[in-house]
């Protein structure tokens, strides 16, 4: 199983950015699919996921009008378009697979086990 994130980078706020996971070794229409990030010194933030068992989409508070996630199911891929990018939204950005549907599982989808995460990528958002 590999989750492998591209995408990241450092881009001034007001920017955009486009994070990719390419998806192997299981079936990626039974999982919730999505990205969660974590802060230096702060807690890991749920930030988007999607399930294509239920359609059911969640989207963080924190950047609801701001990002929206999206699949090629044919290349086992999701993505994540972040634009209107702030300074609070700098982190470890990691893409994460579990057995659950976002409906269900809520903020917290990327916890739930026996489930996948990837190595993470850097966004740095500059003032």
């Amino acid at each position: 199983v590999q989750l492998v994130e591209s995408g990241g980078g450092l881009v001034h706020a007001g920017g955009s950015l486009r994070l990719s996971c390419a998806a192997s070794g299981f079936t990626f229409e039974d999982y919730a699919i999505g990205w969660f990030r974590q802060a230096p010194g702060k807690e890991r933030e749920g930030v988007s996921c999607m399930s294509s068992s239920d359609g059911s989409i969640y989207y963080a508070d924190s950047v609801k009008g701001r990002f929206t996630i999206s699949s090629d199911n044919a290349k086992n891929t999701v993505y994540l378009q972040m634009n209107s990018l702030k300074r609070e939204d700098t982190a470890a950005y990691y893409c994460a697979a579990a057995p659950t549907t976002c409906a269900e599982a809520g903020s917290t989808w990327y916890e739930v086990t026996p489930g996948y995460w990837g190595q993470g990528t850097q966004v740095t958002v500059s003032s």
